[in-house]
């Protein structure tokens, strides 16, 4: 009996690592081997550039490699996407801080973020989420475009990113890296990596990140970057035995954040004194996952997926206070069966918890905004999903979700499918369309709301579902040019988002008020064309170049279908990179140009669109045995927003919130990366 129940316990992780979400997520737990990118399959040998776009996965998928996330001295997430034009990042607000990116033209709480096919950063998360995680915790981050496997549930409405962290069978007993910046920002990562017995292995994680000195280099009044500290610190395990594996991992952040004017005291402010933000995060999660194969070659195993998150958010602007509390759950169940080498089927069951506590209080000059309660989301669910393989030539991934999200939203059914064609080597194309459904959170998806003196009208506090169809396509031709033909393309893909449901946050229908309203049916869509082209001419030199267009159109009440505000039209990267021999001095250089972006009526700003403006990085790196110690600098050209600030702290017209650009200058930043690696 101990032993049946042994066996059906184990398999529920099994199936996670082989659920194939090569669509959006291919074998995202890495239950059976540790996988270098968990959206495929397939494990890459040999060089890699530090971007590139996957030749295997089924979905439109950018890989992001350990390589590429130390061509910057990126100390978070945030920081990692300076090198794509697939993701834009940029502030959500001049105060807090909170970093946001946008995925096909969309904020990014339209883009599923996962750690290791668990859902992570929603709700509470999603402002400052990204500067938690750290940037050399990580292995790899894939970047897919467009409606991914129901497997990873319907969250994802333009895509998904995953983050694959360093694993507890990494041959690096000890890493640490550290940063410092010239701003006096200073970072530091540690890493460890230890095989206890033959079935039991472990990885401890830890950061920190703070800054000893603000600055206003536009002399505003405004910090540029607000006073921050945060640690990090998680924990993650494996047991390893032939008839199952178990993961668990425990995380803990704690974030303080000041911005605004120098001085701001959320105890004693009064109108008149120095006006800011005061912001404490503390956030905790454990997760679980066990998996057990059903046979002996794997081709049939079950999985489970158990998570628990709690985060404690307490806010202040000025007078307003926002103290919110998140609980949230996830459990997914899978079944996986590969009948044989065409053919491929996952059924399972998911069901996602979350319970909002908020309290706000907030006096403006034309009114008070306040809400106090306790928001119960409950999302379960049904699917499936159907994998036809034809050797490397064809697959296609049929895939449906019944979700049920309780009385008042009911049932609602989310089909999804991917095409995948190699006529030859040389040539890939892909088709892929389905639905995304999500439970807005207004507040804190558009956390920079906070940081004006405008009144709030409408159910700013509600959870209406968010629904959207996304569908497009990609074609990658590979060239036999350069010194690495296996890896030189040229890719081109179309994307459209177009949503039948969608909360507008309008800036622009009343002067000095916020409308938060549904879209009720109106049109609400974007389209984005991308191109890529990458190419080694002589060993060791990469180029990539990506250029990127978005066509993005809202309905606002009183002015009808406009174009987006604050979306660029445009993007283009350029990166570069020399390695002499054996790698000793890497050489990278990045330069992008920012298209401009409709603004907002009352920023009048003159032709009504913000200027186009270029970024440039570059870093120089020399590697000795086991450490690495690199140079560098970002926004070399200087450039940065002037007349952020709008308006005077607490008046009906103060707004913080219209960024478009970069804040601070020229930053330069120097830092070392030390490994021991296990010997024998």
């Amino acid at each position: 009996m101990f032993y049946k129940a042994r066996i059906i316990l184990t398999g529920i992780f099994a199936l996670l690592l082989s659920a194939r979400t090569g669509h959006a997520q291919a074998d995202t737990t890495g239950i059976y081997g540790e996988r270098k990118d968990s959206l495929d399959a397939a494990v890459y040998t040999g060089k890699r550039a530090g971007n590139y776009l996957s030749k295997t996965k089924d979905l439109r998928v950018e890989v992001i490699s350990t390589e590429g996330l130390q061509k910057m001295a990126c100390c978070n997430v945030a920081e990692s996407f300076e090198n794509s034009a697939s993701v834009t990042v940029g502030y959500s607000d001049a105060v807090t801080g909170a970093r946001q990116i946008k995925l096909l033209g969309l904020s990014g709480v339209y883009t599923q973020m996962l750690d290791e096919s668990r859902p992570v950063m929603r709700g509470l998360a999603s402002p400052f989420g990204l500067t938690y995680m750290p940037g050399q915790w990580l292995e790899s981050i894939q970047i897919a475009k467009g409606a991914a496997s129901v497997v990873g549930g319907v969250e994802s409405i333009t895509g998904q990113i995953n983050m694959e962290h360093r694993k507890p069978t990494d041959e690096k007993p000890f890493f640490l890296s550290l940063t410092g910046m010239s701003d006096t920002r200073v970072s530091g990562d540690i890493a460890s990596s230890l095989q206890l017995n033959d079935n039991l292995s472990t990885v401890i994680l830890g950061h920190v990140d703070k800054n000893f000195k603000a600055f206003d280099m536009n002399a505003d009044g405004f910090m540029d970057d607000p006073m921050v500290q945060q640690f990090n610190l998680a924990n993650r395990w494996l047991y390893y035995h032939p008839n199952f594996q178990l993961r668990v991992g425990l995380n803990a952040v704690w974030d303080k954040r000041n911005g605004g004017m120098p001085g701001y005291d959320r105890k004693t402010y009064q109108i008149g004194q120095p006006w800011g933000s005061d912001i404490d995060n503390r956030l905790f999660g454990a997760y679980l996952k066990l998996g057990i194969p059903l046979r002996e070659d794997q081709s049939s195993s079950i999985a489970l997926v158990a998570d628990y998150t709690w985060q404690d958010m307490d806010a202040a602007y000025g007078r307003a206070t926002y103290l919110a509390k998140q609980q949230s759950a996830f459990l997914n169940l899978i079944w996986r069966n590969k009948v044989n080498e065409y053919h491929d089927f996952t059924i399972g069951a998911q069901s996602r918890w979350d319970r909002y506590d908020e309290n706000l209080y907030r006096p403006v000059t034309l009114g008070i905004d306040d809400y106090k309660g306790i928001t119960n989301l409950l999302d379960i669910s049904l699917y499936g999903e159907y994998t036809f393989h034809l050797e490397e030539k064809l697959s296609a991934i049929a895939g449906v979700s019944v979700n049920w999200y309780g009385k008042a939203d009911g049932v609602r059914v989310s089909p999804r499918v991917t095409l995948k064609y190699q006529p030859w080597k040389a040539l890939v194309l892909r088709l892929n369309g389905g639905r995304g459904i999500r439970a807005a959170a207004p507040i804190t998806d558009n956390i920079g709301v906070f940081s004006t003196g405008k009144l709030w009208m409408g159910p700013y506090a509600s959870h209406l579902l968010e629904d959207a169809w996304t569908w497009g396509g990609n074609a990658t031709v590979y060239l036999p040019i350069g010194a690495d033909p296996e890896n030189a393309y040229l890719s081109f893909d179309y994307f459209r988002t177009q949503f039948t449901q969608q909360v507008i946050v309008d800036y622009e229908h009343t002067m000095n008020v916020i409308e938060f309203y549904s879209s009720n049916g109106t049109p609400s869509y974007t389209n984005t064309f991308q191109a890529d082209f990458a190419v080694e001419p002589f060993e060791r030199f990469t180029i990539n170049l990506t250029a990127r267009y978005t066509d993005a159109k809202v309905y606002l009440a009183g002015q009808g279908l406009v174009e987006r505000p604050m979306t660029p039209r445009f993007k283009g990267v350029l990166n570069l990179q020399y390695k002499t021999h054996l790698s000793k001095w890497i050489f990278d250089f990045t330069a992008a140009l920012n298209g401009s972006c409709r603004a907002y009526n009352f920023m009048q700003i003159e032709g009504g669109r913000t200027p186009v403006y270029p970024m440039l990085y570059a870093q120089i790196t020399r590697r000795f045995k086991g450490i690495d110690v690199y140079l560098g600098a970002e926004n070399l050209t200087g450039f940065h927003q002037k007349d952020v600030i709008i308006g005077i702290p607490e008046s009906a017209g103060f707004d913080a919130s219209a960024v478009w650009g970069p804040l601070m200058g020229i930053r330069v930043n120097a830092g070392i990366r030390v490994t021991i690696w296990k010997t024998y």
